[in-house]
């Protein structure tokens, strides 16, 4: 149902005009890719510029965005120009230069995004300035924990990501952000009742002039 409701905003953005698309990862938004994958819409003059990458992985890693990216989409519905990290670039300042660069020369008109335990957009872990671009981040030991279940072992779970920044998502037209679950109560919660404040990074959102929450009613079970 979160799916089929995101992918009709998806579709009226593109209808309107939107020709490039911020996306996300993990398991909340692949009910949307599964819509986008089956409808009829063709991409191919589109732009997408994902928010995240894990480093070290390669991009032909099964466990890389950019694998998750191709799996879930792009295979099926490819777009013109598609960006995600270099996660295989050690050098960092090069790395997150780079997609600030590809952010700027491709303003994102509607970003998809997924929210963590801890109130993480992107891998923007709490403590992460609320105006940052594109950097190398260290991940906390609750993200690891949440990824630990797609790696055959705990240790293999890389330690850093290059995320694009809170004020890098922030300068996207509209916002839409998709969460399911109970886990996700505390998160959401914080981020539309709470301060805005680094403590819940997704709180910045309440300072957006466009954003769509896409949740269900155990993710919703603790707003007020």
């Amino acid at each position: 149902m979160g799916g089929k409701e995101a992918f009709n905003l998806v579709k009226h953005d593109i209808e309107n005009g939107a020709k490039v698309l911020g996306l996300a990862t993990g398991s909340s938004p692949i009910t949307l890719y599964n819509e986008m994958t089956s409808s009829d819409i063709d991409f191919s003059n589109m732009t997408s510029v994902n928010l995240d990458e894990y480093v070290g992985l390669q991009a032909d890693n099964e466990q890389s965005y950019h694998y998750f990216m191709k799996e879930h989409l792009f295979n099926k519905k490819p777009f013109k120009n598609s960006y995600v990290p270099d996660g295989s670039n050690p050098d960092a300042e090069a790395a997150t230069s780079a997609y600030d660069k590809i952010i700027e020369d491709n303003p994102i008109d509607l970003q998809i995004l997924g929210i963590g335990r801890n109130g993480h957009i992107g891998f923007n872990e709490p403590g992460s300035p609320l105006d940052g671009k594109t950097r190398k981040v260290s991940l906390t030991e609750s993200t690891i924990e949440a990824n630990t279940r797609f790696f055959e072992d705990e240790k293999d779970v890389p330690r850093f990501a290059y995320s694009m920044g809170i004020g890098s998502i922030m300068k996207a037209k509209k916002i839409i952000l998709l969460a399911y679950g109970e886990a996700k109560a505390d998160a959401i919660a914080a981020t539309v009742d709470g301060p805005v404040t680094e403590d819940c990074p997704a709180s910045a959102l309440q300072n957006h002039p466009d954003v769509t929450l896409i949740i269900d009613e155990a993710a919703a079970s603790k707003l007020k």
